[in-house]
């Protein structure tokens, strides 16, 4: 196994004997997808390529990594100029460890075409002009988490947890304002739109009127929120459990401390991309929350033969469907390395090119 791709941060001795706890588990991978109606605020994500589309951006990375390819669209996930959805980068994890996975619907506005855990929840409403969804809601989607946490964990297993949905990072840049933590936001994008989501965040902050995790979530967040919350905080008392991405990860993270989970058995994982981008703060953020380990892997995509991959380390797209944390679950699981996961990535990215310019 290629450990060195896998670096540690924030508890550097937590983070290896959580890296050694894993090295003989099985993995299982669960993709939660969902909505939020701020991703239609112009320009202030690159998911989808117009309004439009942006409702199919998470139902079409849950089609892609069941069957290769999309069923509610007519395309592949990657944006005009080659740019694929880090859901391939989940795929090709998966595939090459043979790592399970199962799709949870948290208000996705397009059901995707694949079975999966329906939370019968709506999609979130836009922050910046109403609340996002009722402290009821988020009360049912915390309790709907948890069922699923209890039910799908096992011992001497680890649940790795992603997430897919547009405008996520506004959502969690309101979340953690709401919660007192001090922080910025990575993006899809290299130049980051931080004004559109601060005057965004500024805005839904005018109506928060109390402290309470229940109705900061209420007014600021999104669905997948409180559903991960959920399960991270009943699978972490059965299970290791690594959080799969960014900066919406921090929110869980901030939320689900709020509503208690067993911390010794809990990690974020993400791509080097997220740690590496300064106006993030990413690892200062989850200092703040809890003191808990944070791995990261390198996919080397800066050497990739391809510009649509090379661009990730470029500052696009940089994360997302859990495509860290499963690659952290492939180098574990497997002899693989970083060199020969690159290999099939690229392999992928030809086969979904040639797939797409049919």
């Amino acid at each position: 196994m290629d450990k060195l791709t896998i670096s540690s941060h924030g508890n550097i001795e937590s983070a290896k004997e959580f890296i050694n706890s894993l090295e003989k588990n099985q993995f299982t991978f669960c993709l939660v997808i969902s909505y939020t109606e701020t991703s239609e605020i112009p320009g202030i994500t690159i998911a989808g390529a117009d309004k439009e589309f942006l409702k199919f951006t998470s139902p079409a990375d849950a089609e892609f990594l069941r069957h290769g390819h999309c069923k509610c669209i007519d395309t592949i996930p990657m944006s005009p100029d080659g740019k694929p959805t880090p859901a391939l980068l989940t795929k090709v994890a998966l595939d090459s460890a043979k790592i399970p996975h199962f799709v949870i619907n948290a208000g996705s506005k397009i059901h995707p075409d694949v079975s999966y855990f329906d939370s019968q929840l709506d999609y979130g409403k836009n922050i910046s002009e109403s609340t996002a969804l009722t402290p009821e809601k988020v009360i049912e989607a915390v309790e709907f988490g948890r069922v699923i946490g209890k039910s799908i964990s096992k011992p001497n297993d680890c649940l790795v947890i992603g997430e897919s949905i547009p405008g996520g990072t506004t959502t969690a840049l309101a979340v953690l304002k709401g919660f007192g933590i001090d922080t910025s936001v990575s993006s899809s994008m290299p130049n980051n739109p931080i004004e559109i989501k601060n005057q965004t965040v500024s805005s839904a902050l005018k109506r928060l009127t109390s402290d309470d995790p229940i109705k900061i979530i209420s007014e600021l967040g999104d669905p997948m929120i409180p559903v991960i919350a959920g399960i991270l905080s009943e699978s972490s008392k059965i299970t290791h459990v690594i959080l799969a991405g960014g900066t919406q990860m921090t929110a869980v993270l901030a939320f689900a401390k709020k509503i208690g989970y067993k911390k010794q058995n809990v990690a974020i994982g993400c791509t080097s991309y997220i740690i590496d981008d300064i106006d993030a703060k990413f690892l200062e953020t989850v200092k703040q929350i809890d003191d808990i380990p944070v791995l990261s892997v390198d996919p080397l995509l800066n050497s990739s033969n391809f510009a649509g991959l090379r661009s990730y380390s470029e500052g696009f797209v940089k994360e997302g469907a859990g495509a860290g944390g499963c690659m952290i679950a492939a180098l574990l699981k497997t002899k693989i390395t970083s060199q020969k996961l690159l290999e099939l990535i690229e392999k992928e990215y030809q086969r979904v090119s040639n797939f797409k310019s049919r």
